[in-house]
């Protein structure tokens, strides 16, 4: 886990060192164990190191393997690597590290760029080839790895980040207005490629691009997870589909326990990450160190779910760190994570996912986490609605009980400048609805959320916060096989028990009832869900401020309503709108762009 920056040319001159210094410095959080720079020409790769896997100087980057004439830069954990060594080795390879980063060059020598079908992780690389100054950059097949792009003046610059893309200039930071409809209608996810910057874009997940020499490029996506029924289990009982979630889901998690450093769980007290301490437990994981994290309460909700990661923690004798974190420190908590943000993302858990992984880093260095489960098994409340659904009317009601406002709404917040007749947003959810591979309307649904929302939103989430501070956190509910093996349970169990049925079942005898009974939770933020006192004044105070109002992107009238009557506004999923508002121009803010 760490975080890579580089550069190509296309025009004669040699890459700019000084440029990707500047960006790989803008990723030492993600890699606070070292750093890397490599040039040769017209390209150049720098890279901060987290230790992980071969603590050692051998396994340090960017790692240029002369006998394979390859040089590589790469960010992410590939879990089967000591496997792919061996049979590498086989083959006539040769090793002088134990790192996984070694393995992908020896990969990539051996198959070319049907590398990535090899690897089983989580993963963002870049390599160039010394001979034909061809570059590859890949990207994990769910997106866990972020990997940014930008065209400048004579080549393209890459990194872990895009504020380390900035970092570099020459880049174009207008706003995109194709990506701010979809910020302000699909909450907040900008899929790919597109980013909120016009001169800013990422490489889709599951996508190999090679660029050549001339600048010329081409992309290649070498996987796909299918929502259908597969006819080899068509006579599946209940029964076999818990029993072979279970399994999966063990292999998964004991994947993600390889490491040369200890591995914790971060343990929000929901099923999801306590089946993942269960199935640790079972294996014989000795002092699992556990971290929960709760807050005040503000405006009648709750700031904590202690109760049950308690029982959790109890239940299987972990090592656990119960985290309170004070109203004085929220403060601080929102600029960091805004900071800490590669785009804009809405959601309060940001702020949660700071600042417990700012406590939790002092512990450990890896940890597993539950993310992903509610898009891979239908743990959300807008996948119900769609149960009845002809297919052919999903992307109608998917938009209707997910989409945070529709068209015709968003004009009357937008500033006159940025409103549209053209509903981008709808398009492109009639264009992912009708690709084939869903076989039900739940089934595009999660579809749509496991490869695009999850990727954008979560995801995302989860890499920023844990990564701002040097923490690598791992999600087994993505392990590509996992996916695809819940892509083909029928949708019936995973809405049944009010969502993710078929894992409610399956846990039962594993994890406590009262975690598997208990009301859906989240990572409770309440004072920005509530908006009130000093985190209403930094909302009002990015809304207020002069380079928002020359950039005008909302509606003043419209901000000055929703500034009185703050908390009443919620998206169609609950968000604070305010909030949504205030965000992005606090992001756009601390980016410095105008």
């Amino acid at each position: 886990m760490c975080g890579l920056a580089g550069e190509i040319r296309f025009d004669g001159r040699p890459a700019d060192v000084g440029a990707v210094a500047r960006m790989t410095g803008c990723l030492v959080h993600r890699g606070p164990d070292g750093d890397g720079l490599w040039a040769r020409g017209p390209v150049a790769l720098g890279h901060r190191r987290l230790s992980i896997v071969d603590l050692s100087t051998a396994g340090a980057q960017p790692m240029v393997v002369p006998r394979a004439g390859l040089t590589i830069a790469y960010n992410g954990m590939v879990y089967n690597y000591r496997q792919l060594r061996d049979e590498l080795r086989a083959k006539g390879h040769e090793f002088f590290s134990t790192s996984d980063t070694e393995v992908i060059v020896a990969a990539y020598a051996e198959w070319g760029t049907a590398f990535v079908e090899h690897l089983i992780g989580m993963f963002a690389i870049v390599i160039w080839e010394h001979a034909s100054g061809r570059l590859v950059l890949a990207r994990d097949r769910l997106g866990i790895k972020p990997l940014y792009v930008a065209d400048v003046p004579g080549g393209v610059r890459f990194a872990s980040s895009l504020p380390a893309i900035l970092a570099g200039g020459e880049v174009d930071t207008s706003i995109d207005p194709v990506a701010f409809a979809s910020y302000m209608t699909f909450h907040s996810i900008v899929p790919a490629p597109r980013t909120i910057l016009s001169g800013v874009g990422k490489l889709p997940p599951a996508t190999v691009r090679v660029i050549e020499p001339d600048g010329s490029s081409h992309d290649e996506t070498y996987w796909e997870p299918r929502f259908e029924r597969d006819p080899a289990k068509a006579d599946w009982s209940d029964q076999d589909w818990q029993e072979g979630f279970t399994e999966k889901l063990r292999t998964a998690v004991e994947r993600r326990m390889v490491a040369d450093v200890p591995v914790g769980v971060l343990l929000s007290g929901g099923i999801d990450s306590s089946l993942v301490v269960a199935l640790l437990a079972e294996a014989g994981q000795q002092d699992l160190a556990t971290f929960s994290i709760g807050f005040e309460s503000a405006g009648g909700e709750s700031g904590d779910e202690f109760e049950y990661s308690d029982e959790v923690a109890r239940h299987f004798g972990t090592d656990h760190h119960r985290i309170r974190i004070p109203s004085s420190r929220l403060l601080d908590g929102i600029d960091g994570a805004v900071q800490a943000m590669s785009e804009p993302m809405v959601s309060h858990d940001c702020v949660a996912f700071y600042l417990l992984s700012q406590e939790v880093s002092q512990h450990v260095k890896v940890v597993q986490s539950g993310q992903g489960a509610d898009e891979v098994l239908g743990g959300y409340s807008w996948y119900p609605p769609l149960a009845s659904v002809p297919r052919d009317e999903a992307a109608e009601v998917y938009r209707s009980v997910f989409m945070d406002r529709r068209w015709p709404a968003l004009q009357g917040i937008l500033g006159e400048r940025w409103r549209s007749d053209d509903d981008t947003p709808s398009a492109f959810v009639d264009a992912e609805f009708a690709r084939p591979g869903a076989e039900t309307s739940v089934d595009a649904a999660l579809r749509s959320d496991t490869t695009i929302m999850l990727v954008d939103d979560p995801v995302k989430r989860v890499d920023n916060m844990t990564m701002a501070w040097g923490l690598e956190a791992r999600v087994p509910f993505l392990d590509h096989e996992f996916v695809e093996f819940a892509g083909a349970i029928p949708p019936a169990l995973k809405l049944a028990d009010g969502g993710k049925g078929v894992m409610k079942r399956a846990a039962r005898g594993i994890v406590p009832d009262a975690v598997i009974d208990r009301t859906k939770g989240y990572f409770p933020v309440p004072a920005i869900r509530q908006l009130e006192g000093p985190y209403l004044e930094r909302v009002r105070q990015a809304l207020h401020a002069p380079e928002a109002r020359e950039r005008g992107l909302f509606d003043p009238g419209t901000v000055e309503r929703m500034l009185q009557d703050p908390n009443s506004t919620r998206t169609e999923i609950g968000a604070n709108a305010l909030w949504q508002l205030g965000l992005i121009e606090m992001w756009l803010q601390h980016q410095g762009v105008r």
